[in-house]
């Protein structure tokens, strides 16, 4: 257990109807008998008049949490406070004389996961959680707080450790009454294991592009109408729109939500031959953005040619046709395309509901829980490594199998912080807010 006690504002900074603060730490007990609030019953709103050396702090709801059934495992409270800056800073400032001191970010989930109250995983989760914007954030992050992500990673360990017991009897009592060959029977259990760890990683990075954003890009020649429809799609006047071929120069981000999913959106510079340097740069930028997008408009007026966005436009994605109000060209047969003015509004519906449903197709439906960070991907790809490895090794070496299968049990225990964590906490609990 923690020694020392913490505090922290759980609500917004500033003015408002309520303010909560959170007490964690064993001296939770003895701050709020000398505020005022005592014999209070667990888990229970008290309401309580609050003071210090006979000056009154507030009138508040107190709910006290014994240890071990509370948010970090150790004695916890919550002071629901009036919620003006005064009152917040006074009974801060009394808190500070009885010795309980500011929480670090982060530290009531760091104090959780070092109680045993959740793993490392569970934890990422609940910083996920706060930060969700969309639905699909949030639902992401509800499943691997509820141990969804941590639960499949212990199956993979499993069977990890259910090979490795296979193969350390045959090294550990090679003459006793052990079967021939015994670690050839981990060669099953390890074929279906790489198989499962393959597939958890060929998720196209889906777990990530709920968490951070599906980046969509609008590429085209000039004047093809790409900064209008930006504006259409953003809802706002983002990008300047004029009829001088070149305008937009960079690349323009915005963010938006469809379908319940997070998009980056980017408006790009016509791709065309300039002798214009800041084109020229516009140009390249726009390239770039292209070739990293996980899906890209190909917007393309009426009578435009195939110019040079044919080259960046894959099969998978989209060609928009601008300017229905003037002209209704016939789309290629071999591309799916839609007709939109944003003139009119025409097109711009089914437009939108076509990019919910491909943001749907691409970012939900896998059996195995997205893998939603860098850190989490690099540790399967580790154990599987490994494991691909010990694979190798059985038809030579147990002890040689025997060492790859220890590295992928380590790998993947890494990831819920059952060994080895002291070096990615501070990473991992930086990112919290204060009263988490």
């Amino acid at each position: 257990m923690t020694s020392d006690t913490i505090f922290a504002l759980a609500t917004p900074p500033g003015r408002g109807a309520i303010a909560i603060i959170r007490l964690s730490g064993s001296g939770t007990g003895r701050a709020l008998e000398t505020l005022g609030a005592s014999n209070l019953k667990p888990r229970m709103a008290s309401l309580r008049a609050l003071g210090m050396d006979g000056h009154a702090l507030d009138q508040a709801l107190v709910l006290r949490f014994p240890a071990p059934n509370s948010y970090t495992g150790e004695d916890c409270a919550e002071l629901h406070l009036h919620g003006g800056r005064a009152v917040v800073e006074a009974v801060g400032e009394a808190l500070v004389t009885l010795g309980v001191r500011p929480a670090e970010p982060g530290e009531f989930t760091r104090r959780a996961f070092e109680n045993g109250r959740m793993d490392l995983a569970q934890a990422e989760a609940v910083a996920d959680l706060i930060d969700a914007e969309t639905t699909a954030q949030a639902a992401q992050a509800l499943g691997q707080l509820d141990g969804a992500l941590s639960q499949a990673y212990a199956g993979f360990r499993r069977d990890l450790l259910k090979a490795l017991a296979l193969v350390e009897a045959e090294i550990d009592f090679p003459d006793e009454e052990v079967p021939d060959n015994l670690a050839r029977a981990a060669g099953p259990v390890l074929d279906s294991l790489i198989v499962d760890l393959q597939t958890a990683l060929a998720d196209g990075r889906r777990g990530e592009r709920v968490r951070e954003g599906y980046r969509i890009v609008l590429i085209g020649e000039t004047n093809a109408g790409k900064s209008s429809l930006f504006n259409a799609l953003v809802a706002r006047e983002a990008a300047i729109v004029t009829p001088i071929a070149g305008t937009t120069r960079d690349v323009l981000d915005a963010d938006l939500v469809i379908g319940g999913y997070a998009v980056t959106l980017s408006d790009t510079a016509g791709l065309r031959d300039s002798n214009d340097p800041i084109e020229v740069e516009g140009v390249r930028r726009a390239r770039a953005c292209a070739e990293h997008a996980d899906l890209r408009l190909w917007v393309r007026a009426p009578g435009d040619p195939e110019g040079p966005a044919a080259r960046f436009a894959r099969p998978e994605d989209l060609l928009v046709l601008t300017k229905s109000d003037l002209d209704r060209p016939a789309p290629p047969a071999d591309r799916h395309a839609i007709s939109v003015s944003t003139r009119t509004g025409e097109g711009l519906g089914a437009l939108h509901d076509w990019l919910a449903a491909r943001l749907a197709t691409d970012l939900s439906g896998a059996d195995f829980p997205a893998v939603t960070r860098e850190r989490h991907r690099r540790r399967l790809t580790e154990a599987l490594a490994s494991a691909q490895a010990a694979r190798l090794a059985l038809e030579v070496s147990p002890e040689l199998a025997g060492d790859d299968l220890r590295r992928a049990a380590d790998s993947l225990a890494r990831v819920t912080g059952a060994i080895g964590v002291e070096d990615i906490l501070g990473e991992v609990f930086s990112t919290f807010c204060i009263g988490k």
